[in-house]
């Protein structure tokens, strides 16, 4: 089955917490996870109610998943590298399948991966995107570069072929961790990217001094953040993070976010309390969608 009425995009503090409500109110809960929790780069938490002697993150963690698990959660190890709309409901695509859930919560977390030792900060809004879906309309018919080695960067790439002259990308120094499928692919170090014609980027240059004459640079490194996905949905955000309201509810209806993707403090008894307000909005969201759209009585 790929349609379920909840569907849970990371298995950190946040999401496990709102699948534990979703799930005892008896909702189909899928829970994708395509990595590790940040929890486990945590030796000892010392500040989280009822560990008296600390817990290690992994530990934590853990305990979370398997309590989802044993209530009756769905848990599947799998990227996530899209969300956009469906027919009826919102779909989240994964490299091996696509699903569709009437209520969807963003909790991957904050961090946006960049590459280390290259700045680009002084091209980012003129040549520099981080969102295909968002930004590939303005590169219809020039030359970009998509700079990451897996599923991630293989779907930007994909969505911008169709609009893109020429799509490369560039691995960096790495070789690719999934087949491109027809997309050319270089796998050169990058050793910095430089300045063409209106003061906007104009070429990316490699270890051995080759030049690839680029018009736009995509950076899809490592896995779409939430707010990577937030963005391509058009979901609100700012700089620092997704905008939700008291109900942890984005400004696309069934769409919610919780967790250090939303901002500060960046603490588990946040992300653990957002996913509890954010689990119960969803049982509304849903409970609401099958009232509405239950034959009335005759």
């Amino acid at each position: 089955m790929n349609r379920y009425d909840c569907i849970i995009i990371g298995s950190g503090p946040a999401g496990i917490s709102a699948a534990l409500y979703t799930v005892r109110a008896g909702l189909s809960t899928l829970i994708l996870s395509g990595e590790d929790s940040s929890l486990h780069a945590a030796e000892t938490i010392d500040n989280y109610y009822g560990f008296t002697d600390g817990v290690g993150g992994r530990e934590l963690h853990q305990k979370g998943v398997d309590q989802a698990l044993r209530l009756g959660g769905n848990l599947q190890n799998s990227e996530v590298v899209r969300i956009s709309w469906g027919d009826s409901a919102t779909e989240v695509h994964t490299p091996e399948a696509v699903y569709t859930g009437d209520a969807i919560l963003l909790a991957t977390g904050s961090a946006r991966v960049k590459p280390v030792g290259l700045d680009l900060s002084a091209f980012e809004g003129r040549g520099v995107s981080y969102c295909a879906v968002c930004d590939g309309f303005f590169y219809r018919g020039k030359r970009v570069a998509v700079l990451g080695e897996g599923a991630y960067a293989r779907t930007e790439a994909h969505d911008l072929k169709p609009l893109a002259a020429q799509v490369t990308v560039l691995t960096n120094g790495v070789s690719p961790l999934v087949a491109m499928d027809g997309i050319a692919v270089c796998e050169k170090p990058v050793v910095r990217i430089e300045e063409g014609e209106n003061g906007r980027l104009g070429a990316v240059v490699f270890a051995d001094d080759s030049v690839l004459e680029v018009d736009g640079l995509f950076v899809a490194i490592g896995r779409a953040s939430a707010a990577d996905f937030a963005r391509s949905a058009g979901v609100m955000t700012n700089t620092s993070g997704i905008l939700v309201d008291e109900r942890m509810a984005t400004n696309l209806p069934g769409v919610f976010a919780a967790g250090d993707c939303t901002g500060g403090p960046f603490q588990v008894a946040v992300a653990v309390g957002q996913g509890a307000v954010a689990g119960l909005a969803m049982i509304a969201r849903v409970r609401a969608q099958k009232s509405n759209s239950s034959p009335s009585p005759k």
